[in-house]
């Protein structure tokens, strides 16, 4: 049975734009209550605006503010219902031309702020035995792709942590899901070659995504979902067969190819948030 939005109280993170925008709209117009938090607080209080939502500023780095955060958006809209730890950036360059400020950066925000939203999230929703987290990942969690190695690393990470706190949360009411969409046609992505085969995404498919787990629970969510099936099929054949397969549709190249000049104002502008 699908669960009724209006009234949850949902929080996003890095809602401001992007994903965790269009997913603001899409709960919004469910009737939920939605929270959002972002760094860039022109960008979300103009957003929350046009939602009627409640914008706060949050930097998902810092796991005390992020409790805090969470403690006004309850303390302002009731109970959190829903966690969307969406807030996530990507930088990108053979591992060996990486400087240290990326790697940090990259596991700071992708792994650390889900981290911490997950764990701020628990605390609250645990005593009460219900709630529901989402952990935006990537297929890059599930496989690796030169050129973004660290951002690999992190969404590996993000759907570790996400399968390990679903056993801890068994029976406690609290529900946890993971999404692992393929490229996302967004800011982080600016840049990026299309594929012979896995053509890229909107945000409103990811965010169709969100909406319809947090109606219906489950823990894995591929968008587009043939994406299960590819990985799955993946895992059946020799490596080398899969590393065949991943060169002849042109897999590899997506961040290897990525044209810097095209990326070069996004990745300046997340070094800096």
């Amino acid at each position: 049975m699908a669960t009724e939005l209006r009234d949850k109280v949902i929080v996003i993170t890095g809602g401001a734009q992007g994903i965790g925008a269009t997913t603001a709209r899409a709960l919004a117009r469910l009737g939920a209550r939605v929270a959002i938090g972002d760094v860039d607080q022109v960008r979300a209080e103009k957003l929350a605006g046009e939602l009627d939502a409640l914008a706060l500023p949050l930097d998902v780095t810092d796991g005390r503010a992020f409790g805090e955060f969470l403690d006004e958006v309850e303390r302002r809209l009731g109970p959190v219902d829903v966690l969307v730890n969406n807030a996530g950036i990507m930088l990108l360059a053979p591992l060996e031309q990486e400087d240290d400020e990326a790697t940090t950066r990259q596991l700071e925000i992708n792994l650390h702020g889900v981290i911490h939203g997950t764990r701020e999230a628990i605390k609250r929703m645990r005593p009460r035995a219900r709630g529901h987290i989402v952990n935006v990942a990537s297929m890059a969690g599930k496989a690796g792709f030169p050129g973004a190695a660290t951002y690999c690393a992190t969404k590996h990470a993000v759907v570790g942590l996400s399968e390990a706190v679903r056993l801890e949360l068994r029976g406690s009411g609290v529900d946890i899901s993971c999404v692992m969409p393929a490229v996302v046609r967004t800011h982080l992505a600016d840049g990026l070659v299309e594929t012979k085969m896995f053509k890229s995404l909107q945000p409103e498919d990811v965010a169709r995504a969100i909406v319809d787990v947090v109606r219906r629970p489950r823990f894995d969510v591929y968008v587009p979902r043939s994406l299960d099936v590819t990985g799955r099929l993946g895992r059946l054949v020799p490596r080398a067969v899969s590393e065949w397969f991943i060169h002849a549709v042109g897999a590899d190249k997506v961040f290897m190819g990525a044209r810097s000049g095209e990326r070069a104002e996004y990745e300046a502008r997340v070094r800096r948030s």
